[in-house]
Order: structure tokens, then C-alpha cells, then sequence
């Protein structure tokens, strides 16, 4: 990147000068161009030099006149030229004849206006030509030299290279230069990217400096870096925690199963009520364990919403206390639903209520009332238990914990931040309260409207 911005410095300045040096030579020799010709239709006219009459045959008095030779300055007189209708011409004593031309023809038979021109010698000398009528009958053309004018373009030429060359130069040492210290902080960026790729260590904070757009980079940089180590962070802990949820009802089938090997290994079979106990352990360790897996794997699945729609809330709550009913047969559970519709995730939610109403059944004492409500999007499941102490609050939607009052119940920990996060997803929020008169009361609310969309 950096010798390219050098590259691209260098070109842009290249064509800038080089257009600049054109354009200025054509300039001055426009310039150049026009002082010769008001130089050559300022000088003499009808008779040439001094000395020759404007009168009609004055084209031989040019012809019989003889040059000084004495005159240092003869040299830079014009070239006069005297043509005639015919096309017979007759040019000063001691210059070279110009080459005539059928303008030159046309102008003395008037059939054209006087111009300018380049031209030249016999002997092949370039000339600017100016060339007009004389009153006399004759086509008259004044000459000068074009060797000051192209000697003076050329070193001006020889000049302008020589400066559009330094130009040029000292714009790609400028250019490297400016790339050089404008992507350095592109290259500490690298380094500390690279480092982070190197070692993985995504808590490596990249300098950001100023606010320009490498600034913006590098916090962008940072932003991921750290969003990448909350998540790596978070499903580190998700193992750890699921493998210390799952080591237990794994040990307990172990046991179990190792018990009834034992027992038929020896030969002393353990009695049938004793085997029917086991296995209904087994049996009820191998639900827990399903249902454990089961709460990982929803809680692992990505985070966006697969299918995010209208949803009537109002019978997502219907279908999850018909769920739990069956769950506890010796309580009393109430519902007052109004409908409300959302947007989400049906089934996630659902899920999430069946959780909550878990919960509130698990701690329910024998012939309590658990009560649902909904009316205008807040969602309300309630029950006459313990409550929560002021202390656990803070961390009862933590994946995998669990109260010291409820580490005996069957369960994994993992129910209300199942909960949490499909509410989070629906765009509501979650919390638990003391009921009054006791128990918990399980609120949420979500945004939506009490008729469906049209």
C-alpha cells in the first residue's frame, strides 16, 4: 500500500506538471507567435525597404535595389517579396526567395484578405509570412526568421522537462514519505492483530489514537476483540458448569448400574423390590439427565431468531398452563388472560413460560394456588412458596444456579435463563419479586398491542 500511494503520488504529479509545461509552452509560443506577426504587419508594405515607392511596377525597384554590406543589422531586416497576379515574384537583393504559394497568388488578384503563415526559403530557412495586397496591384509578403522563436521554445522545452522531472521526483520522495508516516498507525494495527492471531490473547487492547479512521478501525478492533472474549469467556463457562451438572447424575447411573452388575456377577441378585427401587433411580436419573441435555442444547443454539413473527401471546400462555396442569395435581392453578399479541419466537416463549410455571409448581406447597396473569403485555406467574431471599436475587438468572434451598429439587439451574433469554429476544424484560403475602411473583412484559396486525 505504501509504494503504491507513492506510485499514485508520483503519476498525479506527473500528469499535473506535464499537463502545466505543455500547456505553458504552447502559451509562450502563442505569445512568441503574435509579437512576430504585429512585428511583421507593422513593418514596410506597398514598396518593401526604404527607398521604394508604392506605385504600380514598384516590384522592380525592389528587385534592381543592392544590399549594403556594410549594414551589421541587414541580417535581421524582414525578407520582402513582391508577387504578382501572374504568379511571378521578385524578392529583396541578398535573401533567399520565399516560397510562393497559391494564397499568395489569390491575395494579389484580391481574391483573398492578408494572412499569416508559416513558410520558407528556397534554400529551406522556416519563416513566419505575413502576406497583403499592395494598392499598386501586387501581393506583398513580409518575412522574419523562425529560429529566435523555436531557439527560445526549445531551451524553454529543455527547462520545463528539468523542472516536471525534479517535480516529479521530489513528489515520489514526498508521497513515500507522507505514506510512510500516514500508515504507521496501520502498521501497529497489524502488529498487535497479528500478535492477538499469534497468541490468542483476545484482553490485548490496540492503541487507538486520534479520530481519524484508523482510530475508528481500532476501536472497531477492540470492540470485537472483546466481544469475542465475552463469548469465548461465556461458553468456557458453559462447559464447565455443564460438565459439573452432568458429572452427577452420571455418577449416580454408574453406581447404580455397577450395583446390579455386582450383585449378578457374585450371584447374589439383589431382592425385586430392591432392583425395582434402582431402576426406577435409574429411570429418574436418566429423565434428569435428558431434560439436562435438552435445557444445553436450546441454551447453546444461536442467538438470533430463527423464526421471529406475530405471535398471540395470550394463547402461548393458554398452551403452557394446559402443559403444567398435569404437573401438579394437588394444586390450584388460576389464569386470568388477555389478549395481547407480540413479536418473537412462539416456541421460545412458551418454553419460557413453561419454565416459569415449573418453578412456581416445584416450590408450591401441597394444595397452594399458583396464579397466571396477563393484561396489557405484562405476564405475571405467582405462587404461595418460600420466596426468594434478598441475597440470591441478584443471581437467579444465571445459567446452572441454584439456591441452597433448592439444590435437593430435581432441575438443573438452567430454566430462568432459558426464560431470560427469550424474553430479551422478544425485546421484554424479566425479573423476580417477593409476592405480597408471600411467595414469588415471576413478572414480565413485552411490547406489542392487544389486536393482531392487519
Amino acid at each position: 500500500m505504501r509504494t503504491r500511494l507513492a506510485v499514485l503520488t508520483s503519476l498525479a504529479v506527473a500528469v499535473a506538471v506535464a499537463a502545466c509545461a505543455v500547456g505553458c509552452w504552447f502559451v509562450v509560443r502563442g505569445r512568441l507567435i503574435d509579437q512576430l506577426d504585429q512585428s511583421l504587419s507593422g513593418g514596410p508594405r506597398a514598396g518593401g525597404p526604404p527607398g521604394a515607392d508604392a506605385r504600380p511596377g514598384s516590384a522592380r525597384s525592389i528587385c534592381d535595389l543592392q544590399p549594403r554590406k556594410d549594414d551589421p543589422f541587414r541580417r535581421y531586416q524582414p525578407t520582402l517579396q513582391v508577387i504578382s497576379p501572374d504568379g511571378t515574384y521578385c524578392s529583396s537583393p541578398g535573401t533567399s526567395p520565399l516560397k510562393v504559394v497559391p494564397g499568395d497568388v489569390a491575395i494579389a488578384r484580391g481574391q483573398k484578405q492578408a494572412t499569416y503563415r508559416d513558410g520558407q526559403t528556397a534554400d529551406g530557412t522556416p519563416m513566419r509570412v505575413f502576406t497583403h495586397r499592395d494598392p499598386g496591384g501586387f501581393a506583398v509578403s513580409v518575412a522574419k526568421p523562425l529560429a529566435q522563436v523555436n531557439e527560445s521554445l526549445n531551451s524553454l522545452a529543455l527547462l520545463l522537462v528539468a523542472v516536471a522531472a525534479v517535480g516529479v521526483v521530489g513528489a515520489a520522495v514526498a508521497g513515500l514519505l507522507i505514506a510512510r508516516a500516514g500508515l504507521a498507525p496501520v502498521d501497529r494495527l497489524t502488529d498487535v492483530v497479528e500478535h492477538i492471531a499469534r497468541t490468542e490473547k483476545l484482553d490485548t487492547a490496540i492503541p487507538v489514537e486520534g479520530r481519524d479512521e484508523i482510530a475508528r478501525l481500532s476501536r472497531s478492533f477492540n470492540s470485537m476483540t472483546r466481544a469475542l472474549a465475552g463469548s469465548r469467556e461465556r461458553q468456557q463457562r458453559l462447559i464447565v458448569d455443564a460438565g459439573h451438572e452432568l458429572r452427577t447424575p452420571l455418577t449416580s447411573l454408574r453406581t447404580n448400574v455397577d450395583l446390579m452388575l455386582r450383585s449378578e456377577e457374585t450371584g447374589r441378585p439383589l431382592p425385586d423390590d430392591g432392583k425395582k427401587r434402582l431402576l426406577v433411580n435409574v429411570k429418574a436419573q436418566l429423565v434428569e439427565l435428558s431434560s439436562l441435555v435438552g435445557d444445553l442444547l436450546d441454551l447453546a443454539r444461536d442467538e438470533d431468531v430463527a423464526d421471529v413473527g406475530p405471535v398471540p401471546l395470550h394463547e402461548v400462555a393458554e398452551n403452557a398452563v394446559r402443559r403444567v396442569r398435569p404437573r401438579g395435581p394437588t394444586l390450584r392453578i388460576e389464569d386470568e388472560i388477555a389478549p395481547w399479541y407480540v413479536r418473537g419466537d412462539a416456541a421460545a416463549l412458551e418454553r419460557a413460560l413453561v419454565n416459569l410455571l415449573d418453578n412456581a409448581i416445584k416450590f408450591s406447597p401441597p394444595g397452594g394456588t399458583v396464579s397466571v396473569r396477563l393484561r396489557d403485555g405484562e405476564l405475571t406467574v405467582r405462587d404461595e412458596g418460600p420466596g426468594i431471599p434478598e441475597e440470591d436475587r441478584p443471581y437467579v438468572f444465571d445459567r446452572f444456579w441454584r439456591s441452597p434451598s433448592a439444590r435437593g429439587l430435581p432441575g438443573s439451574g438452567l430454566g430462568l435463563a432459558i426464560a431470560a433469554r427469550a424474553v430479551r429476544d422478544a425485546g421484554g424484560e424479566i425479573r423476580l419479586d417477593p409476592a405480597p403475602g408471600g411467595g414469588t411473583a415471576a413478572w414480565m412484559k413485552l411490547p406489542g398491542t392487544p389486536l393482531p396486525a392487519s
